[in-house]
């Protein structure tokens, strides 16, 4: 625990680097519009980088797991590296710095403060009892989570549940399909109520989307699609279980009703909410530059306050509360590692994606206009979701903002096409394990609890058997 602390620290205190560094002009003027011209000229090639890190998180664990477990943060740096150092060689230091300073303080830094408070808080809240994982048992704690992500975020209200629904589960001799639809459900689809779900719809608020625009718009597919899933996965489980043998938990009855401990931390996890909605709706006006990138205060102090409540989370919770959690910080730390090549080597695709059509993809972003000029609102929801699946979903869902013409007044009456950006880039995160911060950190969580989780290729096995179908009956219903 000191380990990560201590990381955690370092961290923090790159981020409170802001306010020392205010004063300070580090670059020439022009280096956002120079960034933005390049990803004009960039061609698919500097994509090389990103789909390396993502070929090495597929197969390098089953390959070599040895050295995998020992060296993935060596091979993130390593496909960080394969990118910015070519592109400092061919456009500049300037511009390679300001793209990874752009990266770290508006986005990474944030990211990550933003899923160690959750990890850390949700941590110390365990439910104690007899959930002894049948099927009608299983089926209400994956609603139950599916209900609570749009009001406390999809990693809040995974890292809530995960374990006791491993507990649950732990004498059954089939767990993998309940993670994976947990995945699916709680990490990803349960977040499209509410800005507070999901980053792409929170973005979508700031940029001027009504609160309840997406409880209003959204509830009728995400009710749909929740319930196929749900439907299936009661008798997906009620087939193995009964073909286990019914097996009873030898647990069960031995530790007294239902019951949370550690609950001073949901208070804590309201603080996080809080700090979240704060950012987003004060705008005091100041911000600190350094080298361009523009960091805002409100946004500042956010990540303060959610290191702080992390730690008063640590301080204040019983150890042994997190030891029945099985607390373990081996999946912060994968997630922090993994995900800073992945931002890193994801730069060109997001550059060009944003240049549209003067980019290297423009025949993509081309295909959401039907032949009339009209937005072609399935292939806004295919080409947001796909690429969703695979970058980040909040900048994804940003570039097709911008792309149906970025007025959140008019797409919020046209409806449609907000709609389908907005599906897409929830809905498909569930598609691949780093389609959502969440997914990476559940599949991390189980596999520390003793489940073996499928393989990247096999996880995407699962969403292309299941969610894919799903997809394609959505489109059918709602952006046809």
């Amino acid at each position: 625990m000191r380990k990560i602390s201590v990381w955690f620290v370092c961290l923090t205190a790159v981020g409170l680097g802001w306010l020392g560094l205010a004063s300070e002009v580090w670059a020439a003027d022009g280096l956002h519009h120079a960034a933005d011209e390049i990803g004009k000229q960039m061609g698919v090639l500097w994509v090389v980088p990103f789909a390396g890190l993502l070929l090495s998180i597929a197969i390098m664990p089953l390959a070599v797991p040895r050295f995998w477990h020992h060296n993935y943060g060596k091979v993130a740096a390593f496909w960080g590296a394969a990118f910015i150092v070519p592109y400092a060689l061919v456009y500049g230091f300037s511009l390679a710095v300001y793209n990874v300073l752009h990266v770290l303080f508006l986005e990474y830094i944030s990211f990550i403060i933003l899923l160690f408070s959750l990890f850390t808080i949700a941590g110390g809240v365990c439910l104690r009892g007899s959930l002894v994982g049948k099927p009608q048992v299983n089926t209400v704690i994956l609603l139950i989570g599916t209900l609570l992500a749009s009001w406390m975020g999809t990693t809040g209200a995974a890292m809530l549940l995960i374990r006791p629904l491993m507990r649950a589960i732990s004498h059954r001799k089939y767990k993998v399909h309940t993670i994976v639809f947990f995945i699916f459900l709680v990490a990803n689809i349960g977040g499209s109520l509410t800005p507070l779900g999901d980053p792409p719809l929170f973005l979508g608020f700031l940029k001027g989307v009504s609160f309840f625009w997406t409880t209003t718009h959204m509830f009728i597919p995400f009710a749909v699609i929740s319930a196929i899933l749900l439907t299936l996965y009661f008798a997906i489980d009620t087939v193995l279980f009964n073909k286990e043998g019914r097996p009873e938990s030898p647990d069960a009855g031995q530790d007294g009703k239902l019951r949370l401990e550690g609950t001073a931390n949901l208070l804590l996890l309201a603080g996080v909410v809080g700090g979240v909605l704060m950012s987003g709706m004060w705008k005091p006006g100041f911000e600190i530059t350094i080298y361009e990138v523009h960091v805002e205060l409100q946004n500042i102090l956010r990540d303060v306050l959610l290191v702080a409540l992390a730690f008063v989370s640590l301080k204040i919770t019983a150890p042994e509360i997190r030891r029945r959690n099985e607390f373990d910080w081996e999946p912060i730390r994968e997630v922090a590692k993994l995900f800073s090549g992945i931002f890193i080597s994801m730069i060109p695709a997001i550059s060009i994606l944003r240049a549209g059509m003067d980019g290297a993809l423009n025949g993509i972003i081309s295909m959401v206009k039907t032949a009339e000029g009209l937005d072609n609102h399935t292939m806004y929801f295919w080409l947001t979701g796909a690429l969703s699946a695979f970058l980040d979903n909040a900048p994804t869902y940003v570039v097709f903002f911008n792309t149906a013409g970025g007025d959140a007044q008019r797409l919020m009456t046209e409806v449609g096409t907000l709609l389908a950006i907005s599906a897409g880039a929830v809905f498909f995160g569930a598609c691949t394990y780093i389609g959502n911060a969440p997914n990476f950190m559940v599949r991390s969580i189980a596999e520390t609890g003793g489940i073996k989780m499928p393989s990247f290729f096999g996880y995407m096995a699962w969403s292309a058997g299941i969610l894919v179908p799903s997809f394609v009956l959505m489109n059918y219903l709602f952006f046809h």
